[in-house]
């Protein structure tokens, strides 16, 4: 496996973990993460995250585990469309009903077509995915007010269910990009790359 020359280290703030990528940027992006996270059960991620060189999303493979179950997805873009891999051993419904939660349901999405029209992903607790299209569309150094309504592939953790979901992103300042979807409103604080140092009440950057 080859070695990465950055290393971003992000602490959670809703919850106790940690989400760390070791990535190259120098032509569009590759990125190793590995997140933990308590809440809504303890668990790893491990995610591969490859970006062109428009920073538009190639593919991202997710790996999330904890005790009794591991699930994995593959999302891969070519050609305008998405496709969907998933695979799951062991029960996270099990654990999330024995932890007090309702259960997550099945990996993937059995609607991959309403995903048509997302050039990016969110992946759920990770800050690194906001910076796909802060540079994607050029939003750093761009006039304040200017906004950018996108679908993403939203993947959801620890289930790694798969959903469109309708964002904002619109500048602020030039260390600042608000975040919105649907009621929910983040100003992310970013770095001269656009890599997120800081994002309320989710995450900030060590």
């Amino acid at each position: 496996m080859a070695t990465l020359p950055r290393v971003l280290m992000w602490e959670r703030t809703d919850t106790s973990g940690t989400d760390l990528a070791v990535l190259d940027d120098r032509r569009g992006l590759y990125a190793r993460g590995y997140a933990t996270a308590r809440d809504p059960i303890p668990y790893v991620c491990r995610y591969e995250l490859v970006a062109d060189e428009s920073w538009a999303t190639a593919h991202l493979d997710v790996s999330v585990e904890g005790a009794g179950w591991l699930r994995t997805l593959r999302l891969e873009r070519a050609v305008g469309r998405w496709r969907v891999t998933t695979g799951e051993q062991g029960d996270l419904d099990r654990a999330l009903v024995d932890g007090g939660h309702g259960p997550a349901g099945l990996p993937g999405t059995e609607e991959p077509e309403r995903l048509h029209d997302a050039i990016d992903i969110d992946l759920a607790g990770a800050p690194l995915p906001n910076t796909l299209p802060i540079r994607r569309l050029g939003l750093l150094g761009a006039p304040p007010g200017t906004a950018h309504r996108l679908t993403m592939a939203w993947v959801l953790v620890p289930s790694l269910i798969v959903m469109p979901s309708e964002q904002v992103y619109t500048v602020v300042d030039e260390q600042t990009v608000r975040f919105a979807i649907d009621d929910f409103r983040a100003d992310l604080t970013v770095d001269k790359e656009g890599y997120v140092v800081t994002y309320p009440g989710l995450a900030k950057r060590r």
